[in-house]
């Protein structure tokens, strides 16, 4: 209830600033003629990567881009809504996939794509793949902003020192868990907060992947006896000893430098956090697909979280907007974006810098894994907000997860009610 207040007064607030600030946005991204767009994010640290492909941008089709960047995500949200209202509208923004992007699309306030989507794929800019997570009621809306593939980072020298290479299968993980536990780390980094669906989500997923994707839409029960059975999988892990301490304020990238956990789960973001800690790719660490859960699915399926870029259909600048979203899914661009961030890229022509990271983006772009959403954008607002909260209360107590499940359950019940 707090957190909903909050984002009501940052609405508010923002509301009335934008009333205040009079209509339409600056010469340079109204008319025709337009030489600069401003592009509103939820990711302020992101700033200098924004302005360098907004550099490339004006040299390739005229247009700059003016990154306004946010790091209060409710804030952000506020002020984009609130935008729907006014004449000060964003010529493009960030987004998130799943019921958020469902929400503003239903509202009839964001662009269409389609066509975009239909060039970008018969070029080869777009991994079919991800079309299904930009599709809603059959037309597509935005473009990809971001790809990351959830994968396992690990430590070499710590593997090394065990005797233990990355595994092919998920009883080798296991058993590469069981040694490094006997040699005194702790195999896998968990943490209880805002992660802290991580490795429901991996279990699931790796066990039923339509099972996730049913829990996602409502048409199944977080008290399923699937689901139980997955809980149960991840308390025997708990009880084992295999995860760091939940509560530990340490930063993951640092307890994976000093040796303290071995593994980590994490988007390919993850990769700048590694190398700004002085670790070289591939030589202080490396990464891995997780294998399934159960060797008999067809398919590896790695969550992978991709965050839009959107335009409004009543862009202060339409031409200008779809303008720069053609170019932003082409290969120079995404060649400029993912490598300056050491992140894969949406359009599977890119070049990484990484070795690992080049492959990762090449087997998924050619559809060698089947793609599951990322937790965090794939289950409503109020599910989320619950299911953070079990599973982090379940790391405390993992003999909990029964009751935590039913709270959870308590709350999709509530949603899908009225959803």
């Amino acid at each position: 209830m707090k957190r909903f207040q909050l984002a009501i007064a940052a609405l508010a607030a923002v509301t009335l600033g934008l009333t205040g600030c009079g209509g339409g946005g600056d010469d340079s991204s109204s008319g025709g003629n337009a030489t600069e767009v401003k592009l509103y994010n939820d990711k302020g640290a992101w700033k200098t990567y924004f302005e360098g492909v907004g550099k490339l941008s004006k040299e390739q089709i005229g247009l700059g881009v003016t990154p306004v960047g946010y790091t209060d995500l409710p804030t952000y949200e506020a002020f984009i809504k609130a935008s729907f209202r006014t004449n000060n509208k964003p010529d493009l923004f960030t987004w998130s996939t799943g019921g958020r992007l469902k929400e503003i699309v239903d509202s009839g306030q964001v662009a269409d794509t389609s066509d975009l989507w239909k060039d970008a794929i018969a070029n080869g800019d777009v991994s079919e793949e991800l079309q299904p997570y930009y599709t809603i009621d059959g037309k597509q809306y935005c473009v990809p902003a971001n790809v990351s593939y959830w994968v396992m980072f690990y430590n070499k020298k710590v593997f090394s020192d065990a005797g233990v290479q990355p595994p092919t299968s998920w009883a080798d993980l296991i058993k590469t868990a069981d040694t490094l536990k006997a040699k005194g780390v702790a195999p896998f980094y968990q943490t209880s907060v805002l992660f802290s669906f991580v490795w429901f989500q991996q279990l699931l997923i790796g066990t039923d992947p339509q099972l996730y994707n049913d829990l996602a839409t409502g048409k199944a029960k977080f008290t399923d006896p699937k689901v139980v059975a997955v809980m149960q999988q991840w308390k025997d892990m708990e009880d084992k000893g295999y995860f760091s301490d939940p509560g530990s304020k340490d930063q993951p990238e640092a307890m994976l430098k000093s040796g303290k956990v071995a593994m980590g789960l994490f988007g390919t973001w993850f990769n700048t956090n590694m190398t700004t800690q002085g670790m070289k790719p591939d030589s202080d660490y490396g990464m891995f697909v997780v294998p399934n859960v159960t060797p008999s699915l067809p398919t590896t399926t790695v969550a992978f979280e991709s965050g839009p870029l959107c335009s409004l259909t009543k862009a202060p600048n339409p031409e200008a907007s779809t303008k720069f979203m053609k170019w932003w899914v082409q290969e120079k661009a995404q060649d400029q974006w993912a490598n300056s961030r050491g992140d894969v890229s949406a359009n599977p022509k890119v070049q990484i810098k990484d070795p690992s990271l080049n492959q990762l983006n090449k087997d998924a772009g050619e559809g060698k894994y089947a793609l599951a959403n990322r937790f965090f954008e794939a289950m409503p607002p109020p599910v989320l907000t619950a299911a953070l909260d079990g599973f982090g209360a379940f790391m405390v107590d993992p003999g909990s997860y029964q009751k935590q499940l039913e709270n959870i359950q308590k709350a999709s019940d509530e949603y899908w009610k009225s959803n």
